[in-house]
């Protein structure tokens, strides 16, 4: 029974994680939505700008794919998507010819500089965090 019961509550807390997750991606949506990105739009351009914090910086897009949730094939149609409106750049990797790079644009620099605090406010809501969301 002792078995049973921890195995339960195991679950329980992976349905409250998976549904704090829910509310988090769907009110950063709502929230992102005006200005034409979603969540995980988000999620690549932050990534970006973390990665790669220098105008000129580039990225593998491998290793975006190890820290987005999202699959090879939907990455890929994501950083097609950023590209066609102009915030991010996909180049080849000379070395490795399967690989591409992808850098922030100015406008993709812009772009999650202005939509930063309306993220960050987002999870604060959605998390509870009763720090201030606004970035620094």
């Amino acid at each position: 029974m002792a078995a049973r019961t921890a195995g339960a509550r195991l679950e329980e807390r992976w349905r409250d994680i998976l549904a704090v997750h829910a509310r988090a991606m769907c009110e950063i949506d709502r929230a992102l939505h005006p200005h034409g990105l979603g969540a995980s739009d988000f999620e690549v351009l932050d990534l970006l700008v973390a990665e790669a914090p220098e105008d000129g910086d580039r990225c593998r897009v491998q290793n975006l794919a190890g820290r987005v949730h999202l699959s090879q094939s939907a990455l890929s149609r994501l950083i097609a998507r950023l590209e066609r409106d102009g915030l991010v750049h996909r180049s080849m990797c000379a070395e490795d010819r399967r690989g591409v790079y992808v850098a922030l644009t100015s406008e993709g620099r812009r772009l999650h500089a202005e939509i930063l605090p309306l993220q960050r406010a987002a999870l604060a809501r959605t998390l509870g965090d009763a720090e201030d969301p606004h970035p620094s």
